[in-house]
């Protein structure tokens, strides 16, 4: 058994969820999210509760299930509450600024970074050296920071460049004289 499928999902107050077919979309305060599952899972609304079935006992139908689950939890943590990834600027000159809706990046190339932001997805940065990427979508969320985080990712000599807030990079000694 599923140790994640088989817990309910728990609507809070504000939140509802509305299925159709294999289709169930989840309305909050932040948005509105839709997952369409797959023909291995069943899903169910019993008042204020989201439940996911398998229809089997095959090993897809397993897999499903847990990963449905989780989606559908993930998008009614992603109405209420919403999901934050913070990335942090380590260099001598780096640092990021907004203009307008493009992410403007100085990471020490010939040429300033435009990052477009895309819709759904709100970038900030509190500091020169900070960015804050917030939304409702957490696969969105992440790969837009791992995106970001692309243009110049840190280095193990001197641990200069883009990483994830609280993120250890192993450091390497260098050349002995």
């Amino acid at each position: 058994m599923s140790r994640i499928g088989k817990k309910p999902v728990d609507l809070p107050s504000g939140v509802s969820a509305s299925l159709s077919g294999q289709t169930i979309e989840v309305k909050g305060p932040k948005g509105t999210l839709s997952f369409t599952a797959t023909d291995d899972v069943t899903i169910t609304i019993d008042g204020s509760t989201v439940s996911v079935e398998p229809r089997g006992k095959s090993k897809r139908a397993r897999q499903q299930w847990g990963m449905s689950r989780t989606m559908v939890g993930n998008m009614v943590t992603g109405v209420t509450d919403g999901f934050k990834k913070e990335l942090e600027i380590q260099g001598v000159g780096y640092r990021a600024q907004m203009a307008g809706n493009s992410l403007k990046l100085n990471l020490g190339l010939s040429h300033d970074v435009e990052f477009p932001v895309p819709a759904g997805v709100t970038v900030t940065c509190p500091k020169q050296t900070q960015i804050v990427v917030e939304g409702i979508d957490p696969q969105l969320v992440g790969q837009v920071a791992a995106n970001i985080r692309e243009w110049r990712k840190p280095e193990p000599y001197k641990g200069k460049g883009i990483r994830y807030a609280g993120e250890f990079i192993f450091r390497k000694e260098g050349k002995k004289k």
